[in-house]
């Protein structure tokens, strides 16, 4: 699990926003409270694949790792198909944070932190959580939101306008009493707004009850029990009881915890399969991915408690090869992982991790047969046959260019934006002299990155090598020709 910055997620424009009304409140307002009044408007943004965005732009922090993405892939897949999204190409990201938490950000992506999966003790507290949020996906919630805060937005608008002519009605009587115009207007602008607020919070609460009854009911397709997705929410309530205390519960985006759990018990005891468990080898799969958070992303001591030398299972042995390798014990972390390989020889990941060792260890011929052996036992991880492509390039050997170039090609047929990658089968092909497909592969890591600049000057030149209408000139004219998206309404 390379702790690398992939291609970031590009947040789409703003709403439009009304027209302000061309004539001027009679009370001779300051403009910029119409213009506040116009500005109270929710919005969601969504988050869609995109190159890289430019520099200066906000980035997540997301992490890839193929054993993580190959679990939740297998954790995902049957409840895809219970909620008839088997078709929908619906992805799992990785965010680098150790908060509990799992979000849907547009009809196909959903994002589960690390810390969701290293919390969770069980592969069922995660699948119930995915369940939860396919629940969104499959009930269309996100699409149904845009339509509440659209609507929102028009009765905030109404509302302001209405709320203003009162005010200025008020003020034109002009009565003895002083009138306290910044209170009015206090008023006006929070009124609207508390309204609108508690109206989409209500609904917000709906959908979420309605994703925890579908995410029941996927369980219940798939054979599988609803309890860790209890266990979840009881955990979380645990943690929410110091802020949930004297709380408005208009103020709550989510249930209140013991709606939720009131409602989640009902449904588990009304379940066949509440006390189906895990199978072990999915629950030791489980264990070996948490371990393998823990010793990527965790201090040297914090792993060994964790996983004390006396804890001689798998996952602790894990844990510990590879935060021996982060720190610097090459050796030792060799020697590690080479009895997991004899514990476990058909495990890809670990010959990954031997390989990738190797690799950062300046060893790159030493990790050319690893990385065959990870790729041989698992074809379709095309981050570890990028990584392949990268020790037979790092060799410097012109006799392992050709193999990079295979390797790396059928790589980024479905790793369309890694940028790392194309960098890689720019250097092979150079090597091996083929120039035009050399600034081609320049160009296209380049618009990876986001360089759209760099991309279109190396696409240009690399045109200039290929004949006209070829494969190659096509792809390197439809870099030139990209016009990025416009966030900040600038050329």
């Amino acid at each position: 699990m390379p702790d690398r910055q992939p291609e970031e997620l590009r947040l789409p424009e703003a709403p439009r926003q009304p027209e302000a009304p061309r004539a001027a409140p009679r009370t001779g307002l300051p403009r910029r409270i119409a213009a506040a009044a116009l500005a109270l408007v929710l919005a969601v943004t969504t988050a869609s694949p995109q190159p890289a965005v430019a520099q200066g732009q906000p980035k997540l922090p997301i992490v890839r790792d193929a054993e993580t993405e190959a679990l939740l892939k297998d954790y995902m897949t049957p409840i895809l198909r219970a909620a008839g999204l088997a078709k929908q190409n619906v992805e799992v990201t990785l965010i680098n944070d150790r908060s509990f938490n799992a979000f849907v950000a547009d009809g196909r992506r959903i994002f589960v932190f690390l810390g969701t999966l290293v919390e969770a003790k069980t592969p069922n507290e995660v699948i119930g959580v995915l369940a939860h949020e396919t629940g969104h996906i499959a009930g269309g919630h996100l699409a149904r939101m845009r339509q509440q805060l659209a609507a929102a937005q028009t009765v905030s608008i109404v509302a302001f306008l209405l709320s203003l002519g009162a005010v200025a009605a008020g003020a034109a009587a002009g009565s003895a009493r002083d009138t306290n115009l910044g209170g009015a207007l206090g008023g006006i602008m929070t009124g609207p707004q508390e309204m609108i607020r508690r109206s989409l919070l209500s609904y917000q609460r709906g959908e979420e009850q309605a994703a925890d009854r579908a995410a029941i009911s996927y369980l219940h397709a798939t054979h599988q029990s609803p309890k860790g997705m209890l266990e979840t929410f009881r955990r979380l309530s645990d943690q929410s009881l110091f802020i949930s205390r004297g709380v408005d519960p208009y103020m709550l985006s989510h249930p209140l915890p013991r709606e939720r759990i009131s409602q989640l018990e009902e449904l588990v005891a009304k379940s066949p399969y509440r006390d189906t468990r895990d199978p072990a080898e999915l629950q030791l799969r489980h264990d070996l991915m948490r371990a393998k958070i823990i010793g990527y992303f965790d201090r040297s001591d914090t792993v060994a408690r964790r996983y004390p030398p006396r804890d001689t299972s798998l996952p602790a042995r894990y844990a510990r090869a590879i935060s021996a390798y982060r720190f610097k014990q090459v050796r030792e972390a060799i020697a590690q992982i080479d009895g997991l390989i004899a514990a476990q020889p058909r495990n890809p990941y670990f010959y990954e991790l031997k390989g990738q060792a190797l690799l950062e260890s300046a060893r790159p011929a030493e990790a050319i047969a690893p990385l065959r052996r990870a790729v041989a036992l698992a074809p379709n991880a095309n981050l570890i046959r990028i990584m392949l492509g990268q020790a037979l390039v790092a060799t410097g050997d012109k006799a392992h260019a050709e193999e990079a170039i295979r390797e790396l090609s059928r790589a980024l047929t479905r790793e369309t934006l890694a940028a790392d990658g194309y960098r890689q089968l720019a250097i092979a092909y150079g090597r091996k002299g083929d120039i035009a497909n050399a600034d081609l592969a320049s160009a296209q890591a380049a618009f990876a990155g986001g360089e759209f600049k760099t991309a279109r000057h190396l696409a240009a030149r690399a045109k200039t090598r290929f004949a006209n209408g070829s494969p190659g000139w096509l792809k390197a004219d439809d870099i030139e020709n990209y016009k990025p998206p416009k966030l900040d309404g600038k050329s």
